[in-house]
């Protein structure tokens, strides 16, 4: 299966529950992480840019409240979550740890 391949529900609910920090929302994954402070979800950001950039993959990024960070992840080019997407949150996950 080519790596931008749209998943199947099957498989969007099987990588789930190798992401358990990550919901779904029809075709994307979402993570919301709180941190101390705002300094720090400015840091976070930057860090996951720096993933997303070298994975030539791009989450959508919220900050709300001054401390959560929430990210959304998707592939546009396929309007579909993708193998991408799992593979980014398993690299968000391995960067800021699970259960945040």
């Amino acid at each position: 299966m080519p790596y931008a391949d749209p998943l199947t529900d099957e498989e969007a609910i099987a990588a789930l529950a190798t992401l358990p920090d990550w919901t779904r929302d029809g075709n994307l994954f979402r993570r919301a992480i709180r941190v101390r402070n705002f300094s720090a979800a400015a840091d976070l950001v930057r860090a996951v840019a720096d993933l997303a950039d070298a994975a030539d993959h791009h989450p959508d990024v919220h900050i709300t409240g001054y401390r959560t960070v929430t990210f959304e992840l998707t592939t546009h080019a396929a309007s579909a979550l993708t193998r991408r997407d799992v593979e980014l949150a398993s690299e968000i996950d391995l960067l800021v740890g699970t259960g945040s």
